[in-house]
């Protein structure tokens, strides 16, 4: 896994939530735009692998598998 994608991960444990905005993701990188993409490009990733699901509205769930590869890390 990417050091980016473990850190999207890592933001639900910090945030206590299960569920999150995009734009909270985003904090994963900084303001530019290309770090911008390259979060996108993570949550395809983590998306792809079972550990986070869309949930509509620009939000994603983390799920038991995205559980497991926080805890794991």
């Amino acid at each position: 896994m990417k050091p980016l994608s473990l850190r999207v991960l890592r933001l639900f444990e910090e945030m206590g939530k299960d569920r999150l905005d995009l734009h909270v993701l985003f904090e994963a990188a900084g303001n530019e735009p290309t770090e911008r993409e390259a979060v996108l490009d993570a949550i395809d990733e983590l998306t792809g692998a079972g550990m986070l699901d869309a949930c509509g509205s620009d939000f994603y769930g983390l799920t038991e598998r995205g559980k497991g590869a926080i805890s794991q890390s």
